[in-house]
């Protein structure tokens, strides 16, 4: 169990992040056309996982503008947005800001996702959906960075991240 917090008030999630060096956990997830994704969907490439509550908040909204833009140039890397949204909705946010280099993808189907990569909030008012954080995977699907963002309401680290991305 992880400790974060929603404006200052504690909450916490149902496990740690993936450890570093470890193998993560593959995962099923609803893509905006509604077909299930795999890590092996996006195979031999490095993945950027952004991992927040909700698009149709401020800090999520401005984590994946920043990283649809340090995307842009990347043939070798794939960043995924995945959210507790439905993919309708997620796929109406991407439209309307012109995002198109970030993958958006939904939990709808399965909690499985939440729960293997220790984001599932457990407790608080938003209990049920995920934690803010970033998992960085290099094209053999290894953990080579995380980040579990301490306070909800804070952007993630996008320096760290993008570096690890390589």
């Amino acid at each position: 169990m992880a400790h974060i917090a929603l404006k200052g008030n504690p909450c916490n999630t149902n496990g740690e992040l993936p450890a570093v060096g470890s193998l993560a956990p593959d995962f099923s997830l609803v893509g905006k056309d509604l077909n299930d994704l795999s890590l092996a969907s996006f195979a031999g490439k490095k993945k950027l996982l952004n991992i927040v509550p909700s698009l149709d908040t401020p800090v999520c909204a401005i984590s994946t503008k920043r990283f649809n833009q340090a995307m842009a140039s990347r043939g070798d890397a794939v960043a995924l947005v995945i959210s507790a949204d439905l993919p309708f909705a997620s796929g109406r946010f991407c439209g309307m800001e012109g995002i198109d280099n970030v993958i958006p993808l939904s939990v709808m189907r399965s909690k499985n996702f939440p729960k293997d990569y220790g984001v599932l909030i457990v407790d608080g008012p938003l209990a049920g959906i995920t934690a803010r954080a970033v998992v960085v995977l290099d094209a053999n699907d290894r953990v080579v960075y995380t980040q579990l963002v301490p306070e909800i309401t804070e952007e993630p680290d996008y320096d760290s991240a993008l570096n690890a991305l390589g």
